[in-house]
């Protein structure tokens, strides 16, 4: 008997841990949405959450996020991730550690493709979160790396934000990005929730 309980009570506390299903939003991105260098409250996808409270808006947000994920880590870990979490709506921000480590746009945009392929048909609708590259990378690989994000939407069907950082990477104002000129502060963070609402928000309505 006593073995029996045991056992139970094991059963008990997995079942416990595994997660419930979140039909609501995933987002699948890299540092940018991992909030690197910030507390994760301070996060782009923390003050998404907050704004749908507000809005008294009853979808939970799923941040699988992870810091220097590139569009082939991003493909190998969305089947699993769209198993256990069934999303309504899956947001992509990946490609940006695609460009900064001079992989080929060719192979970005076949992994991309391939990921809002397999959300499509989990029954999930997608939103691509674009981004963009300094110019020190050059005009002929920055232009090619803009261009996969509006091929692969326009591929698919599927709405774009062609630079999520618009408005803080390349301004003046130092303050919206970390000494290291790639990640953005906590000051920036309502600028990006700000440039990937809209289509945010539209997904919404359809609700």
């Amino acid at each position: 008997m006593r073995n029996m309980k045991k056992y139970l009570a094991i059963v008990l506390l997995s079942a416990l841990a595994w997660p419930v299903s979140a039909q609501g939003i995933l987002v699948v991105g890299d540092s940018i949405s991992a909030a690197f260098g910030l507390e994760i409250s301070e996060g782009w996808v923390s003050l998404l959450e907050e704004r749908l409270q507000a809005r008294e808006e009853p979808v939970p947000v799923v941040n699988a996020s992870v810091s220097g994920d590139t569009t082939a880590g991003g493909l190998a870990r969305l089947p699993r991730l769209l198993e256990r979490h069934e999303p309504d709506l899956v947001v992509i921000e990946l490609g940006g550690n695609d460009g900064l480590r001079g992989m080929a746009p060719a192979n970005m945009q076949q992994n991309l493709s391939q990921m809002v392929k397999l959300a499509l048909e989990a029954d999930a609708e997608v939103l691509l979160l674009g981004m963009q590259l300094p110019p020190n990378y050059g005009l002929r690989f920055t232009e090619a790396f803009a261009q996969v994000f509006v091929d692969v939407s326009e591929e698919h069907d599927v709405p774009l934000v062609p630079f999520v950082l618009e408005g803080i990477a390349g301004v003046a104002d130092r303050s919206l990005m970390q000494a290291d000129g790639i990640h953005p502060t906590a000051a920036a963070q309502q600028r990006i929730l700000d440039n990937a609402w809209p289509p945010i928000e539209a997904w919404l309505e359809t609700q």
